[in-house]
């Protein structure tokens, strides 16, 4: 769906830029999708979901540093989201930022629901902290 088919939808109401944005991140519409998510944050500013797709999002685009600091932010609000320490996890080992990296993938799995979704997701973490050194102890099993 094209934004413009997002607006004709939501006519009459006021948008949800939030969705709005989810629903460009899937399209791969990441300029768009940062412009969303900033209007989101006007009239929600410490939301971490919005904060954590934006992180996605200037991945994507190619711009670790805001990532990082989108992940940190979300972070700062939301301490324990398993999501924001994965992708932030991943961003610092990129950049060799290796025992920061390993911090974040341990409060991952201390963080993470076993299940389907997430399960893949551990099994990576798992791996990854293991090739760095670390201890998966506290993780879900």
């Amino acid at each position: 769906m094209a934004w413009w088919k997002f607006w004709e939808q939501s006519a009459g109401r006021t948008p949800d830029y939030y969705e709005e944005g989810v629903v460009l991140v899937r399209q791969e519409m990441f300029h768009d999708a940062l412009t969303s998510f900033r209007l989101a944050l006007k009239t929600r500013p410490d939301d971490p979901a919005t904060l954590e797709h934006m992180a996605v999002a200037y991945t994507h685009i190619g711009l670790p540093e805001e990532a990082v600091r989108s992940y940190q932010r979300a972070l700062a609000i939301r301490p324990q989201s398993p999501s924001a320490h994965y992708g932030l996890a991943f961003l610092l080992l990129k950049h060799g930022r290796r025992d920061e990296a390993s911090h974040h993938l341990e409060a991952f799995l201390s963080h993470a629901r076993p299940g389907r979704e997430e399960e893949r997701h551990i099994v990576h973490a798992r791996r990854t902290l293991e090739r760095l050194g670390g201890s998966s102890g506290d993780a879900p099993r």
